[in-house]
């Protein structure tokens, strides 16, 4: 069962140049800070930033949030989806999926067990 956006993720050419300009734009600093990806906690959605191309070459991608990556994937996949990236455990028991849909667009699946819902109400 698909829940609601979580994540936005957008590629940045440097990391640590958009990691400050968020913080000075958020007025916060992010709570995942690594090489590979920086997340930013914005009224309880996220904020993702990659260090892996141009921006508006790669567009952003969303995340759904999920209860069961596994399950959704191969649900979806059977709906017609490819994986475009295959689950990852990107660290503190969150996981992730890209799925390109039908129609070559990116749908991105998130599990977050930190994700606290009541915080965005």
């Amino acid at each position: 069962m698909i829940h609601g956006m979580r994540t936005t993720k957008y590629p940045v050419a440097d990391l640590e140049k958009a990691k400050a300009w968020f913080t000075q734009v958020f007025g916060k600093a992010p709570y995942f800070d690594q090489p590979f990806y920086v997340g930013f906690e914005i009224g309880g959605f996220e904020l993702g930033l990659v260090p892996d191309g141009e921006p508006g070459t790669q567009g952003s991608t969303v995340y759904w949030g999920v209860d069961d990556i596994e399950a959704e994937v191969k649900r979806i996949v059977g709906l017609g989806a490819k994986v475009h990236e295959d689950i990852q455990d990107v660290g503190d028991s969150i996981k992730v999926a890209e799925l390109l849909d039908p129609f070559g667009n990116v749908l991105g699946l998130i599990y977050n067990p930190h994700f606290d819902l009541k915080a965005v109400r």
